[in-house]
């Protein structure tokens, strides 16, 4: 008796945490839905000027600055088709704030060309993105190189001298060369089958525990 207790307490105590575990995705689930529609609706407004608003993510801004061609980064990525090269990142001062901007994707065999140089920073228009942080299965930067596989603040703080702000712009435009990466709310939203996961453990452990308790009570 003592042990068919232990077991039915035990089998309760499983159920009760894959419910609780897929009612959090559920949970998880509306707010990750609630921030790609308001992605969505920033992405969809006319660009502001950047002076004159409060900076959040994925505001669209228009501005002009004074870009550093010198402190040129080049960040390892792939583009939208998989293939590898570069994104390159300049430092950028706007109204004596100091910004990282993102002008787009380059093939390896740009880097240090002139072409990449083009840039018109008196009419900048962008996106605006909170740095993200670095996977911790990413090498290191090469600094001396200039070969970077992340944006590790400290690494820019000696490369550069400078410190620079949270949020990164995203270059818009019609350039080539590098291609303007396009910012979209397509980001990664699996809450919804992790949920129906935990509920299906929890049904299958509820209708296995009824199946040996009819057969053996």
């Amino acid at each position: 008796m003592k042990n068919k207790l232990l077991f039915s307490v035990f089998v309760i105590f499983f159920i009760s945490v894959f419910v609780a575990l897929g009612s959090w995705q559920i949970v998880r689930l509306n707010w990750k839905l609630s921030l790609i529609s308001e992605i969505e609706n920033s992405l969809k407004n006319p660009p502001v000027e950047l002076a004159q608003s409060n900076k959040k993510n994925y505001l669209k801004i228009k501005t002009s600055g004074s870009i550093d061609l010198d402190k040129q980064i080049y960040l390892y990525n792939l583009n939208d088709n998989g293939t590898p090269g570069f994104e390159v990142i300049n430092p950028i001062l706007i109204d004596e704030e100091n910004f990282l901007i993102n002008r787009g994707w380059i093939p390896f065999e740009k880097k240090n060309t002139e072409e990449i140089n083009f840039f018109d920073e008196n009419n900048i228009i962008g996106t605006l993105k909170l740095q993200g942080r670095k996977n911790i299965f990413k090498p290191d930067n090469e600094i001396e190189e200039n070969y970077w596989f992340s944006l590790n603040r400290e690494d820019i703080l000696k490369f550069t001298g400078k410190e620079f702000s949270e949020y990164i712009i995203y270059l818009d435009g019609k350039y080539q060369f590098p291609k303007p990466k396009k910012i979209t709310a397509n980001i990664s939203n699996n809450h919804k089958k992790y949920a129906i996961t935990w509920f299906s453990l929890a049904i299958s452990i509820l209708l296995l525990y009824l199946y040996f308790r009819k057969k053996n009570y």
